[in-house]
């Protein structure tokens, strides 16, 4: 089980990355009512749909990885932060420096 000043500084890290993904996912007209802009008359409309659904798929891992990291500072509320969901087992320290979201341990990713 990871120390006090351990899970601040995994909190931190966690902090961060939401915050890093909060702005990319705003970036591409996610989150809000605001849109990505594109050139509606553009005269190739085929590259305008294939950067749309670029965007739609960033947009999607983006959000994944946001609700990894919202579902990793809700486990601090609950005092779970650091325990396999799998095994109930500690998840070792350098597998939460690596991915300070993680939820299992390596052998059950």
């Amino acid at each position: 089980m990871p120390t006090d000043d351990q899970l601040a500084h995994f909190k931190t890290l966690l902090e961060e990355e939401r915050a890093r993904l909060a702005q990319q996912l705003e970036d591409l007209g996610e989150g809000d009512d605001a849109a990505p802009s594109f050139d509606e008359n553009f005269a190739d409309s085929g590259q305008v749909t294939a950067e749309q659904g670029e965007n739609r798929t960033l947009a999607g891992s983006l959000r994944e990885q946001y609700d990894e990291v919202l579902h990793a500072l809700a486990k601090f509320d609950l005092g779970t932060y650091g325990i396999c969901e799998v095994s109930g087992e500690p998840i070792p320290e350098d597998r939460l420096e690596a991915m300070p979201a993680s939820r299992v341990r390596v052998e059950y990713a």
